[in-house]
């Protein structure tokens, strides 16, 4: 325990229900993102800013539960790939000795889940394994501010995911 290496850190828990059908994972919260305990805290993280434009609601605009809720109304879950690690900072090249979410119950929890749209490369080294039981798999451009691409750009490969059309039926 003494070694001097970053705390344990616990990851947040999900936003999901039985009626989704994209799940949104990330690797893991931003420190600004646990320490306010809400997905895509950071101020300059474009994650709310993407699914605004790609719902056509101004969830940018919302509190959190309100947001949480229209995103579940729309079919849409946000969970992380991993449950715990270690990080300084908070780069996902940082993280160390990630311990992963347990995702054998999403057919339980989730059973319409049929997309999963991974938010940048390290949670997309996920992508097999959720190929590999059925589910649709896209690697997106991580929403995070440390990755540089345009907001178009970015946008752009959000929505060729389906995410915004894969919604709840009324």
């Amino acid at each position: 325990m003494g070694d001097g290496g970053p705390p344990l850190l616990h990851g947040l828990p999900p936003i999901i229900d039985p009626g989704i059908r994209t799940l949104i994972l990330g690797s893991f919260p931003s420190p600004a993102s646990l320490a306010a305990q809400q997905y895509y805290a950071h101020a300059r993280n474009q994650f709310w800013r993407l699914l605004s434009a790609l719902l056509g609601e101004a969830l940018v605009e919302l509190d959190y539960p309100r947001r949480k809720s229209r995103l579940l109304a729309s079919g849409i879950g946000v969970w992380d790939v991993y449950a715990r690690c270690r990080r300084s900072g908070a780069l996902d090249s940082a993280i160390e000795a990630g311990e992963t979410n347990d995702f054998s119950r999403l057919g339980e929890l989730a059973p319409q889940l049929q997309h999963i749209a991974f938010n940048g490369q390290a949670a997309g080294r996920f992508a097999p394994w959720f190929a590999a039981r059925g589910f649709t798999a896209a690697i997106l451009p991580s929403s995070s501010p440390a990755y540089t691409l345009a907001f178009e750009k970015k946008l752009a490969r959000w929505a060729t995911a389906g995410i915004g059309s894969a919604t709840r039926s009324a």
